[in-house]
């Protein structure tokens, strides 16, 4: 019945479309009318849109004509025009919803609608993406659209100063990084001053690559941290004494579905051993567990992970001597992400690069939590219909899939699986030879560097005969030269001729820079380009070459050449480039398109549809086809012995493969249950997250008052009142007898924390005194003492040191909240063996610990104000003659600047005459003196007017 209702109603997704498009019918009748504007009526549009909005509009009552304006602005700025599709998935975005569009769909001019409509608030609106590459050049290109009307724009990356910050986050639109924007907001709720921060709210943003910034990164907190105690040597002691305990596979148990290790019980008495015999447990131990030997176990541990998940050219890279990250969904470097708790210090200890200090945790916040601040949140990305909900269900965004422009031509073919590797490759290669051949262009996709550099070997020792029919037989490199000699003379044979293989292309994290580059011409009629799974994102593959790019390399060569290039020459060499570029995508066409070879699959079917959407866009024809093998991770761990069992039973050779639409099915649901088991771990670390999130807010939020306003005394008041009475309560509880009041104690906490020497014992003394009495004298002694140390410092330093302090305060108590909440996340999970729920728990445990932590502030606040020294310094007396406060000033700046009175120009050089020595000194000429100053008595005045004796000033000149 569903199926019949869906082929007569159509799905929901497609009734929302057909929603969306009968909007679009509006705007494409304002369209005649946009066209017959000048540049100046249609920039002055968004001039008139802020005036009706300032007179109660709605944006959505001005999205038809503002859609409309951003069209045709478009078209005037950078030549496109959005096609209706577009202007849908411009609706959706502004909605607050996911718009799901196949690749090269024009993502990137979609958001201008939005966008644009958005900003004629004022309030800012951000635009994130995954690199500082793409948003420097969508900054750049869209922002020809917004300065046409009259909007400023952005944008935020590394490197850039506190001002330039600030100025771009003042613009109307803003571009940037999911970590920069992240990391701009931490940074901003450390800050000591309103003028210090950069942010100015979270009102609209658009998430370019949704699926990749807030599923696939959303496993990572954003953290900014300080450095603590050097332990170099600890990691390396650890690091060697945990690879010699791993010889012994029996030392220690690896589940690699859930990426996790252990030590088993014999590895934990045999680290124990080696830790005692070498020294290195503490004085009077009870063993390696013992508590004093915590740290020692933890820093153990993260060796153990560090020598048995994390795999070199897989997971990081070791560059220029620094281990850098590398993300596992895009395989780009993640450059300054660092791995906590001291794992980073344990791969660094690993690979014997320098090892950085471990880090302490100042401020932190998921990717979630952040993005969720935003009033409204918005997505486009080609792939997420398969997480959508995940999105509903953490995020409340909803996804619709937008029709493409263009019906799809693309072939989708089923997998071929082989037993091992090496078939696997052995296949690999003949289809890449295949293509080569014909034409075709070819991009393989790869999981790792690792692997992206493995097939590039394999492929450049690989060599092959093409028989009259053109059928290709895979053979390696020790082949009979003379028999591959022996080849047809067809044009593509020149090449293997010369013994070096397949000629191809590497992309990855570290060839990263010729990204562009190189998929620039990765549309080419036989290119053939080896990328791991960056290739994947904001970079179109346009068959026949990138115009634009090819451009841009020509005008680089003339610039190194030194040659000037004028328009006309310019639009010559563009025309004929584009006529080039027209010719291959023309052969590029006739061989088939794109070809997109996957060498594995991967954990997320997002990852292997990014990739299979790199082939068939616009229209175009294109082929996808992944190639598998029982060895392959994801197959290894899930059904790998199963398989291979499987395909020896039914007496497959080798060198063949298995294809079958149920073998497709079977593994798309082990891909499920690992996407599943990633959200349920995303979803728990939200949970987590959330009880913190409640407090950060509360934190921050009360810090920026704070920061904000003039006057605290106020303040501070209530925290001293509430501190003594706090005091008060705990030693002289109010239903206690006076003979069991704790006065010692009370006298010691007095004194502790306002510096009070009072005579507490005699005030116990008195007959029928009450705690409410003891408290109404500590008060009114520590309130005088406030007033005594406010007359001496003064009303204006006063306010700001209690400023300075309170905001220190927070800083420091808040730093110790987060550290407390880590140690106390890491362990709550034992509470599951007792039947208690650890969520549950880490809530009241986590809810105690903030109430802790506000007791601790107001007694550090009173503290620090009522205890801390004060010093006064006397100024420093100004010499009355002009001349010696200049000469003053200038000893203060550790050289002179002796100025002759009769001719203007120095007369004594850099240094102080009064510290050279006598052989300098007559080294010095007499004619540097004025004519007649030579006979000045040593000890009179100096001419000069400088209040010194002669001999003492130009006196030592002679």
């Amino acid at each position: 019945m569903l199926a019949i209702a869906k082929m007569l109603f159509g799905s929901s997704n497609d009734r929302k479309v057909r929603g969306f498009m009968s909007r679009v019918q509006k705007i494409n009748v304002l369209e005649p009318k946009m066209k017959a504007m000048s540049d100046e009526e249609l920039a002055h549009q968004t001039v008139l849109f802020r005036e009706r909005l300032a007179k109660g509009a709605t944006l959505d009552s001005l999205m038809d004509e503002a859609f409309a304006t951003v069209r045709e602005a478009a078209w005037r700025a950078i030549g496109q025009r959005h096609y209706d599709v577009q202007l849908v998935g411009g609706m959706i975005l502004h909605k607050g919803g996911i718009a799901e569009m196949r690749t090269g769909e024009g993502k990137t001019l979609v958001a201008t609608a939005p966008v644009y409509l958005n900003a004629l608030t004022g309030k800012g609106v951000h635009l994130i993406t995954v690199n500082d590459y793409l948003a420097r050049r969508d900054a750049e290109w869209m922002g020809r659209v917004y300065r046409f009307l009259g909007l400023s724009t952005g944008v935020i990356v590394q490197g850039l100063s506190q001002t330039q910050r600030k100025q771009a986050y003042g613009s109307d639109v803003t571009y940037g990084t999911n970590n920069e924007f992240g990391f701009d907001y931490l940074r901003d709720n450390l800050a000591y001053h309103r003028n210090d921060m950069v942010q100015r709210g979270h009102n609209f943003v658009i998430v370019d690559e949704v699926d990749s910034i807030l599923i696939d990164e959303a496993r990572t907190p954003l953290i900014i941290s300080g450095p603590t105690e050097d332990r170099s040597e600890l990691y390396k002691i650890l690091n060697g004494t945990i690879l010699e305990l791993i010889q012994d596979p029996a030392t220690f148990e690896l589940d690699e579905k859930q990426r996790q290790v252990l030590l088993s019980e014999y590895g934990s008495e045999r680290l124990e051993e080696m830790m005692e015999s070498g020294g290195h447990l503490a004085e009077d131990s009870a063993g390696l567990y013992d508590p004093i030997n915590v740290s020692l176990v933890h820093h153990a541990n993260q060796a153990l992970r560090a020598n048995t998940l994390y795999t070199l050219n897989k997971d990081y890279i070791v560059k220029d001597g620094e281990i850098i990250l590398i993300d596992e969904f895009t395989g780009r470097m993640m450059t300054g992400r660092r791995l906590s708790e001291g794992l980073h210090q344990a791969i660094e200890a690993k690979e014997r690069v320098e090892i950085q200090p471990e880090n302490q945790t100042l401020a932190s916040v998921t990717i979630q939590n952040y993005f969720r601040m935003y009033q409204t949140l918005s997505g486009m990305t080609g792939t997420a219909a398969t997480e959508a909900q995940e999105f509903g269900d953490i995020y409340k965004m909803d996804v619709l899939e937008i029709p493409t422009n263009r019906p799809i031509k693309r072939i989708d073919d089923d997998d071929e699986v082989y037993r091992t590797e090496v078939e696997k490759y052995n296949a690999i290669a003949a289809q890449v030879a295949h293509c080569y051949v014909k034409g075709q262009p070819i991009l393989v996709g790869t999981a790792s560097i690792e692997k992206s550099e493995t097939l590039s070997q394999f492929l450049n020792n690989y060599s092959y005969k093409v028989e009259q029919s053109r059928t290709l037989k895979p053979n390696f490199a020790s082949a009979d030269k003379k028999e591959i000699l022996k080849a047809g003379e067809d044009a593509y044979d020149i090449v293997w001729k010369s013994g070096k293989g397949i000629p191809h292309n590497v992309l990855n994290a570290r060839f990263h820079e010729q990204e562009a580059e190189i998929v620039a011409d990765a549309g080419v009629p036989g290119a053939v380009t080896i990328a791991t799974n960056m290739a994947g994102r904001g970079t179109d593959i346009q068959l026949g070459g990138n115009v634009d790019m090819r451009v841009q390399a020509w005008l680089s060569e003339q610039d190194a050449a030194g040659a000037e290039v004028h328009q006309e020459q310019l639009l010559a060499k563009r025309a004929q480039i584009e006529a080039q570029v027209a010719d291959l995508k023309q052969k590029a066409l006739a061989a088939g398109g794109l070809f997109v070879l996957g060498t594995e699959r991967h954990e997320s079917r997002r990852i292997d549809n990014q990739l299979r959407g790199r082939t068939g866009r616009q229209g175009d024809p294109g082929q996808s086809k992944f190639f598998l093998s029982c060895e392959d991770d994801l197959m290894r761990i899930f059904a790998g012995d199963r398989l291979n069992a499987m395909m020896k039973t039914l007496g497959v050779e080798e060198g063949e493969a298995i294809t079958h639409k149920l073998l497709n099915g079977a593994i798309a649901t082990a891909q499920k249950r690992v996407e599943a088991r990633n959200y349920e771990i995303r979803k728990n670390l939200l949970k987590y997250d959330d009880v913190v999130n409640d407090q950060r807010k509360a934190v921050f939020e009360q810090r920026q008052e704070f920061m904000d306003a003039d006057e605290l005394s106020e303040l501070i008041q209530e925290f001293r009142q509430d501190t003594i009475h706090d005091l008060v309560e705990q030693h002289l509880p109010p239903k206690a007898y006076a003979e069991q009041w704790d006065i010692a104690g009370l006298k010691e906490r007095v004194l502790a924390l306002t510096g009070l020497e009072l005579p507490l014992e005699e005030w116990a003394a008195e007959e029928g005194i009450a705690n409410e009495e003891f408290e109404e004298r500590l008060q009114s002694f520590a309130a005088r003492k406030m007033e005594e140390r406010l007359d001496m410092l003064g009303a204006e330093q006063m306010k700001s040191l209690e400023k300075q302090f309170l905001l220190q305060m927070i800083d420091m108590h808040w730093r110790e909240h987060l550290m407390h909440l880590d140690h106390l996340r890491a362990v709550i999970g034992l509470r599951g063996y007792g039947q208690r729920d650890p969520l549950n728990e880490y809530k009241t445990e986590a809810f105690s610990m903030f109430e802790a932590l506000l007791v601790n502030l107001r007694q550090s606040v009173t503290r620090w104000l009522m205890t801390m020294e004060i010093r006064f310094q006397a100024p420093e007396p100004e010499p009355e003659p002009a001349f010696a406060q200049q000469l003053e000033h200038a000893r203060r700046q550790f050289q002179e600047v002796h100025l002759d009175p009769l001719t203007g120009q120095n007369a004594r050089g850099p240094q102080l005459t009064d510290d050279l020595t006598p052989d300098q000194r007559a080294d010095l000429p007499v004619s540097a003196l004025p004519a007649g100053w030579e006979r000045t008595s040593r000890n009179g005045d100096c001419p000069c007017g400088s209040g010194r004796k002669f001999k003492h000033c130009h006196g030592t000149l002679i």
